[in-house]
């Protein structure tokens, strides 16, 4: 099996052939068992435990007979949960930054709440029908949203992007994005671009901003990333060339580093330790980190 890294993971059955049941999502609100995370402004209320504070529907009640969008995100046993989008109310809790709260959390309440960030922020991005320009509204247990205007219905969008690790030998190559100050470097990435297969997109991604040629492409794992909503697909790839040429738009630096300096990095980024002063990676939480550690352990190879 897969390893799993954050925001994976998700436990919860979706119930695909119930949530578009309107009698069924009222009668699962009902249920005095039923839970409910409220999000304000994208964050969640936290337990004084770093464990996500679920409440009962009854508490908000009343926002959800206002209009506030609601989410059905699954079934676990016999209970069923939901988020709320309660921006501009006042949580009766402590709120946290996703970001920042996912490392803290169990990796199935980290999934579930990656969903329930992602499905939110999603419906508030999309209010509109892209068809016919008149307001939509959610459906499905808040997996779409529907035009009665046109009929066409809007699916929740999710953008592929390519992140990989460009090896030649014993070296790995890094780059440190212009939009982030300090030290710290990551494998590179990019948006996958219409009309290109996965292993293309990789290729295009690290000429465009390295100027290294690429040639054997590996698939290794993927990752959901909800800010906003997009799937990390992770490669290792074959460097067939050496020299490099940023880009100068998307890349402050890239440069070569040994896969020794990599376990180092790797050592110091899972203890939290950044100085500013030497090259740096990502957390656990991010897959780029994920694929740095495996392949400075010998794990994976192109």
């Amino acid at each position: 099996m897969e390893e799993i890294y954050c925001f994976a993971g998700n436990p919860l059955d979706r119930s695909f052939g119930r949530r578009r049941d309107s009698a069924w999502i009222a009668s699962r609100l009902a249920d005095p068992e039923t839970r409910l995370l409220p999000l304000v402004d994208l964050k969640p209320p936290l337990r004084e435990t770093a464990a996500l504070d679920w409440q009962r529907v009854s508490l908000w009640r009343s926002l959800i007979d206002a209009g506030a969008t609601l989410i059905f995100l699954g079934i676990r046993g016999r209970r069923a949960y939901f988020a709320l989008d309660a921006t501009g109310e006042r949580a009766p809790s402590d709120l946290a930054d996703v970001r920042a709260l996912a490392p803290l959390l169990p990796a199935q309440e980290a999934a579930i709440l990656g969903a329930a960030r992602a499905l939110i922020d999603w419906h508030r991005r999309h209010r509109f029908c892209a068809s016919c320009g008149a307001p939509t509204l959610p459906a499905s247990g808040g997996w779409k949203r529907h035009c009665a205007n046109c009929g066409a219905d809007h699916f929740p969008r999710l953008d592929p992007v390519v992140i990989m690790l460009a090896t030649k030998g014993e070296r790995c190559l890094l780059g440190r994005n212009r939009r982030r100050a300090g030290n710290r470097f990551s494998c590179l990435a990019g948006f996958m671009e219409p009309g290109e297969t996965l292993e293309e997109a990789v290729r295009r991604e690290v000429f465009e901003e390295a100027g290294i040629h690429i040639g054997r492409v590996r698939y290794l794992a993927s990752q959901p990333w909800p800010f906003p909503s997009n799937l990390m697909v992770g490669f290792l790839a074959e460097a067939t060339s050496e020299e490099i040429a940023i880009d100068g738009e998307e890349l402050a630096d890239a440069r070569w580093f040994e896969r020794e300096e990599i376990r180092e990095m790797v050592a110091r980024a899972a203890a939290g330790e950044e100085d500013g002063a030497r090259p740096s990676l990502p957390g656990p939480i991010a897959i780029a980190h994920q694929i740095c550690r495996r392949w400075s352990l010998g794990l994976d190879e192109i």
